[in-house]
């Protein structure tokens, strides 16, 4: 009993001698200041570009795309975005901007421009490319209640979103949406489905193509018409 008793008193002695004569972990004490640092730090940075309703507008981003030395259009911006689960097109709240700048662990502006190569190489993952694809189109409905984006929009966005790993499908599904008369508009299912067409569709003789597959139609109009080009 009296070796244990000696033995419960040098552990209380030895935590007295980490934690002080307050209890508390000092380290854990340090990381939380960190924390909090790193969070003041980020909140300042959004109050520069904040407009007067407090939140980061069109332009002011504009002006943080300046700071970035990227262009508005570049697909960083866009990947950015989806970072911070941003719900608004051109719009950061300070919530979306503290998620997205934590999840880069980044606090200034040259390390947020430091950070895009590897977020365009996160994005670009298999396992991520599909929410990031998903996210684009979604990002870019703006009315309440929309469900679809018109054609010029969707080949601006594809270039944007598909165009650098796809370049060929893109390039001839573009030139295809431009010239058809038929659709105005294009929703989400159509929007994923070409992704899944460009992932396991032969391009480009479409040999394993099969219009009897749940394919929705404007990818069998747009098969018809790119094999009638190559006659």
């Amino acid at each position: 009993m009296r070796r244990s008793s000696t033995r419960k008193s040098a552990a209380n002695a030895a935590k007295a001698d980490t934690f002080g004569s307050t209890g508390i972990d000092p380290f854990r004490s340090a990381a939380n200041k960190a924390a909090t640092k790193e969070l003041e730090r980020i909140d300042a940075l959004f109050q520069r570009y904040a407009d007067k309703d407090g939140v980061i507008g069109p332009e002011k981003i504009e002006s943080l795309c300046m700071d970035l030395g990227v262009e508005v259009t570049d697909v960083r911006v866009l990947m950015l975005a989806w970072k911070m689960r941003a719900a608004s097109q051109g719009y950061f709240t300070l919530e979306e901007w503290r998620r997205g700048l934590k999840a880069l662990k980044v606090d200034t502006i040259d390390k947020l421009r430091k950070a895009l190569p590897a977020l365009e190489q996160e994005a670009m993952r298999p396992h991520s490319f599909l929410d990031f694809y998903t996210y684009s189109f979604r990002y870019c409905l703006t009315e309440e209640r929309q469900k679809s984006l018109d054609i010029e929009s969707v080949c601006q966005l594809l270039e944007m979103v598909l165009g650098k790993r796809n370049p060929a499908q893109v390039e001839s599904f573009v030139e295809f949406l431009k010239n058809q008369k038929e659709y105005k508009a294009i929703n989400l299912d159509q929007w994923l489905s070409f992704l899944r067409f460009c992932d396991e569709i032969d391009y480009p003789d479409f040999e394993n193509y099969d219009s009897s597959l749940a394919w929705p139609l404007i990818l069998d109009h747009y098969v018809e018409w790119a094999q009638e080009r190559q006659c």
